[in-house]
């Protein structure tokens, strides 16, 4: 059983982010499959089961209010040994409709003109998985922030003017899915995840629309440990999440992650691992832009980046009927208090 083989001391926490990519093409059309029994989502479990996380952070899911999608694939999941008692999930920004044209192309409704890219609401977003109860009525979902509202605001302007328009800006939110502080009550006491998942800092044109939006998601957690949006936890807490952006290649502004990752509150266990995914060549290609950030309060035991590729010499067959779990790769770490 992986989970057997994987499973880390009694005193130790493993956290893992996981960007699954199962996003479908529509509403329920991902519960639809994975009731049918999806052979995606059977990958993706096993490469969750063999690293076993405690605490699992998961981007690329599509949302529903009943977290119907999200207990299905925690019920794959337990097909495979490993339970998890607890879930969680708020609605992301992907797909919420503005009526406006917020990306400039001169048309409205388009995937690019909700307040996060998404064909409908809901798809693409994020949700946690936990053997330990959240503190739901502790959390705060700062989704709804709008950019401008964000201290030192980049907004994007073309010959002095406000892109795409001055109403754009007036109701764009930070988020493109969205930014939790989430408490969890661990036996030896509450632990806080920051958790979320960045928009691409390209597909846009000279104004920069993207990149300067993601260097604000990224921003925002170093924002709020500053306590500008009111009191922080300062111990024990980890940054998790996708930030879509790699510190030393690519495109984007890379002085962002580079500075979250390097600020003395947090510490980087895997500064060195090298790339969490692997896109298409020659362009943009192997990148990191996966992070699980600890603060300095906690032990590091161990750290890793988990991707078996199909068939590949030396690691296990964990796919079914050929099918890969994910471009991405599972980003975990130990901990303990």
């Amino acid at each position: 059983m992986f989970w057997a083989a994987a499973s880390v001391a009694a005193d130790r926490i493993r956290i893992a982010t996981f960007d699954v990519e199962m996003s479908r093409r529509g509403p329920g059309v991902l519960l639809r499959d994975l009731t049918r029994g999806d052979d995606q989502a059977r990958a993706v479990a096993q490469v969750i089961a063999h690293r076993a996380p405690d605490i699992l952070v998961l981007q690329g899911l599509d949302y529903d209010a009943d977290l119907l999608a999200l207990a299905a694939l925690r019920d794959v999941i337990a097909d495979l040994g490993l339970t998890y008692k607890h879930l969680f999930a708020l609605p992301p920004n992907t797909g919420v409709r503005t009526g406006l044209d917020m990306d400039g192309d001169g048309r409205l409704g388009t995937a690019a003109d909700a307040q996060g890219y998404g064909r409908f609401r809901g798809a693409d977003g994020m949700a946690v998985l936990s053997r330990w109860p959240f503190l739901a009525a502790e959390a705060q979902n700062f989704s709804d922030l709008l950019w401008r509202d964000l201290p030192d605001a980049q907004m994007p302007h073309v010959n002095g003017a406000p892109f795409p328009s001055r109403e754009a800006q007036a109701v764009q939110r930070l988020s493109s899915v969205g930014h939790w502080v989430l408490p969890i009550a661990h036996p030896d006491g509450e632990l806080t995840l920051l958790t979320f998942a960045a928009g691409p800092p390209v597909f846009d044109g000279p104004e920069d629309r993207n990149g300067l939006r993601n260097a604000d998601e990224i921003r925002f957690w170093q924002v709020y440990l500053d306590e500008a949006f009111g009191p922080v936890p300062k111990n024990r807490f980890v940054i998790v999440g996708n930030a879509n952006l790699d510190p030393r290649n690519g495109d984007g502004r890379r002085q962002t992650i580079a500075a979250l990752i390097s600020d003395p509150r947090v510490q980087d266990p895997l500064v060195d691992a090298g790339p969490t995914v692997d896109w298409a060549e020659p362009k943009p290609g192997d990148l990191r832009v996966s992070y699980v950030l600890p603060s300095r309060d906690l032990r590091v035991h161990a750290a890793g980046i988990f991707w078996p590729r199909v068939g590949a010499q030396g690691h296990e067959l964990l796919s079914f009927g050929g099918v890969e779990a994910s471009r991405h790769k599972l980003v975990w770490i130990d901990i303990s208090f």
